[in-house]
C-alpha cells in the first residue's frame, strides 16, 4: 500500500508540480522518463456532457499514473436539464438539480481549465481555448498572473462532449434579435440565472401580467411552458404563458398518443398554443408570419441550437447538420485518435437515426474506448440502449410516459421519472 507522504504522480500532479502545462510533447517526454515511465500521455476532454462525467468516475475507480488527463469546460458545476425544468415549476431546488464539477475533478485526478474551445485542428490533435471575460480556473483555482494560461492545447487522445450552442452569427442570420433579447434554453447553467431574474423581477413589480413566450414546441418547450406556469403559479406572479411552434408541431418528437396528451395538457393549463413562425425578436416581443406581432416580456427560445461552428472547420468528418460522424467504438471516421458522444455525434451510416447519442448510455464504452485507444488496445462496439419509454415533465409533480404505441400519465409518471433523474445524478457522486 502507497504510504500518504508519497507523492501521487496521477493525472494532476507530475504537471502542477512544475507548472508546465502538456501543450509541449518533448516536455512530456522528458518528465515522465524521470519517472522511470516511457512517457507519459494525454487525454483531452472537450466539455462535461454526461458521456465525460462517466469518464471522470471511472478515472475516479481506477487512476493510472501514465496517464494525464485534463478537462475542458467553462463551469464548476453541471445542471440537469431534465431536473432544470422542475426547479423552475418549484418542484426541484436548485441543489439537487446541480453536479458538483470540482468534487469530481478533484477526486479522478484531472486538472479542470475552465475556459471555451474556439478552435480545433484535428490533425495535430490542437484545441484552441478561448477564457472569455471573466478570467479561468485550473484545478478548481483562480489561475495565477504569474502562470501563462495557455493559448493552445495538445494531446494524444482528444474526446469531445461539449452540446449544442446557440452562436450569435448563425442565430442572427436566423432569427434576427434572439440573441440580445431572448433567453435562451441552452446552455442551462446560463438560462437558470436568466429566469430566476425575471421571476425576481416581476415579483416586485405586483399588479401586471407576465407574458411569456416559448419559442419551439419540442419536447424542451413544451416542458418549459409546462414549468414556467406552475413556477410562476407558485411564485404568486400573474401570467400569461404563450406556446409558438415554428411550424413544427407540437411534441412532434415524440409517439403519437404522446402529442396528443400533450395538446390536450396545454389546453387544459391554459397554456396558448400559436401555430406561426417566428421572424424576429425585439425588446417588445415577437414578430411572427403573417404580419401578425405578440407582445411579451420574457422570450424564452428552445430551439435552434447546433452543433458548434468550429467543428466543421475543424478536419473532421461532419454530416450535413455538422455533427461528427463516429463509427461503433464512438472514434471518428476520419482521425482515430478523436472520440465524440452527445449532441454534437451521429453514428456514420444511419441518416435515419435520431440525431446525436446518448451521454448517458455511452459514457461507460466511451472511458472503455479512450484507455484501450491509450494502450493501443482493442475497442469494444457501442450498442445504444433500447430505451422506448419517453417522458414529458407537465409541472405540478404530473408527467406522461409514453413506450410505442401506447401512453399514460400522472403522478407515478412523475415519479418515475424523478427517480430515474436522480439516480443518473447520484451516479456521479463520488
Amino acid at each position: 500500500m502507497r504510504s500518504s507522504k508519497d507523492p501521487d504522480f496521477g493525472a494532476t500532479g507530475q504537471f502542477e508540480l512544475t507548472g508546465v502545462y502538456h501543450s509541449d510533447r518533448k516536455a512530456d517526454a522528458t518528465f515522465a522518463t524521470t519517472l522511470g515511465m516511457e512517457r507519459i500521455k494525454s487525454l483531452l476532454l472537450l466539455g462535461a456532457g454526461e458521456a465525460h462525467l462517466q469518464v471522470l468516475v471511472q478515472l475516479a475507480k481506477h487512476r493510472r499514473s501514465d496517464l494525464d488527463v485534463t478537462l475542458v469546460t467553462p463551469w464548476c458545476f453541471k445542471t440537469s436539464a431534465a431536473m432544470a425544468v422542475g426547479y423552475v415549476a418549484g418542484d426541484h431546488a436548485l441543489s439537487d438539480c446541480q453536479i458538483n464539477l470540482e468534487n469530481l475533478v478533484a477526486n479522478s485526478g484531472v486538472r479542470w481549465i475552465s475556459a471555451r474551445c474556439s478552435g480545433l485542428d484535428a490533425a495535430t490533435s490542437t484545441v484552441m481555448l478561448d477564457y472569455g471575460a471573466h478570467g479561468a480556473t485550473v484545478s478548481g483555482q483562480r489561475t495565477s498572473s504569474l502562470v501563462g494560461r495557455p493559448a493552445v492545447l495538445t494531446a494524444d487522445v482528444l474526446s469531445i462532449d461539449t452540446g449544442t450552442v446557440l452562436e450569435r452569427k448563425r442565430l442572427e442570420a436566423w432569427l434576427p434579435g434572439a440573441f440580445d433579447h431572448a433567453l435562451h434554453y441552452k446552455p442551462t447553467e446560463q438560462f437558470i440565472n436568466r429566469w430566476t431574474q425575471v421571476v425576481n423581477q416581476a415579483k416586485s413589480q405586483p399588479g401586471s401580467a407576465l407574458r411569456v413566450c416559448v419559442v419551439g414546441a419540442g419536447t424542451p418547450g413544451v416542458e418549459l411552458c409546462f414549468a414556467i406556469r406552475h413556477g410562476l403559479k407558485r411564485a404568486g406572479v400573474e401570467h400569461r404563458v404563450h406556446l409558438v411552434t415554428h411550424d413544427n408541431g407540437v411534441a412532434s418528437d415524440q409517439p403519437i398518443s404522446v402529442q396528443k396528451r400533450v395538446v390536450a395538457m396545454l389546453k387544459k393549463q391554459g397554456i396558448t398554443v400559436i401555430e406561426a413562425r417566428c421572424l424576429q425578436v425585439s425588446e417588445q416581443g415577437l414578430r411572427l408570419s403573417g404580419s401578425t406581432t405578440l407582445e411579451a416580456q420574457a422570450v424564452v427560445l428552445a430551439m435552434g441550437d447546433e452543433p458548434p461552428e468550429w467543428l466543421a472547420h475543424s478536419g473532421l468528418a461532419v454530416d450535413s447538420m455538422g455533427r461528427v460522424e463516429v463509427n461503433s467504438q464512438l472514434q471518428s471516421t476520419s482521425h482515430r485518435r478523436v472520440f465524440t458522444t452527445g449532441s454534437v455525434a451521429a453514428l456514420a451510416g444511419q441518416p435515419h437515426a435520431k440525431p446525436g447519442i446518448n451521454g448517458q448510455w455511452a459514457g461507460h464504452d466511451l472511458a472503455l474506448n479512450l484507455m484501450a485507444t491509450l494502450s493501443d488496445q482493442p475497442l469494444n462496439k457501442h450498442t445504444p440502449a433500447n430505451n422506448n419509454v419517453s417522458f414529458v415533465n407537465c409541472g405540478g409533480e404530473h408527467a406522461i410516459a409514453g413506450w410505442g404505441p401506447i401512453s399514460s400519465e400522472g403522478h407515478w409518471a412523475w415519479q418515475l421519472k424523478r427517480r430515474q433523474d436522480k439516480a443518473l445524478l447520484a451516479s456521479y457522486e463520488l
